[in-house]
């Protein structure tokens, strides 16, 4: 049995990622001139990790420079418990629209926009590059007033009913980020954010 196990493990492709600068160029969507930060302070990271296929990708993120280790660390952890990301892209690819990314649940950080939060106009969180929102179907953001993003995140309002790519208190999703120092935005009583962490809390 335990030769068997290693063998298995053995199969299994390795954790691998890779960092490389960006420029204003490669983000035409999520990046203007007036953001909080630019191109210089941004990296895109490839990383190995598991759909919900059980077969290995590799797919890329958009961070910011201080956040870069960080991240591997998580998706490190992430792969080695094999919890499963629908897809993992950089918001240009969805034009820098968040509810297009969010309804192809789609994993994603950087990108320069304001806060869906009542109050003041604010940059969010994700337009510093220190924030991501992990399997947005599987894990909504639930507004005061009840509204849902994405809306197919209501088959998932029950957060009692565990299943594949759903972030919990306790489990290795929230597990991996709290390691790293990141925040959950599903602590928030108001409006949790199921789906989102950030390096600042916010």
């Amino acid at each position: 049995m335990a030769l068997a196990l290693a063998a298995f493990v053995a199969l299994q492709p390795p954790f691998t990622h890779t960092v490389s600068r960006v420029t204003a160029a490669q983000l035409p969507y999520s990046w203007r001139p007036g953001c909080p930060v630019g191109p210089a302070q941004l990296r895109r990271v490839r990383l190995t990790y598991w759909g919900f296929d059980g077969q290995a990708h590799t797919g890329a993120l958009v961070v910011n420079v201080s956040a870069v280790g960080g991240m591997v660390g998580v998706f490190r952890r992430l792969y080695r418990a094999r919890f499963p990301i629908r897809r993992l892209r950089p918001i240009d690819a969805y034009r820098g629209v968040d509810e297009r990314s969010l309804a192809a649940d789609n994993t994603a950080a950087f990108n320069c926009r304001y806060a869906v939060a009542p109050g003041p106009k604010r940059w969010s969180v994700h337009a510093y590059g220190l924030a991501i929102d992990v399997d947005p179907i599987e894990n909504p953001y639930v507004e005061s007033d009840g509204r849902v993003h994405p809306r197919a995140g209501r088959a998932y309002l029950n957060r009692k009913r565990i299943r594949p790519g759903m972030a919990y208190r306790g489990g290795v999703l929230v597990s991996a980020f709290a390691a790293a120092g990141w925040q959950w935005g599903g602590r928030w009583t108001g409006s949790p954010d199921y789906q989102h962490f950030s390096k600042t809390g916010g």
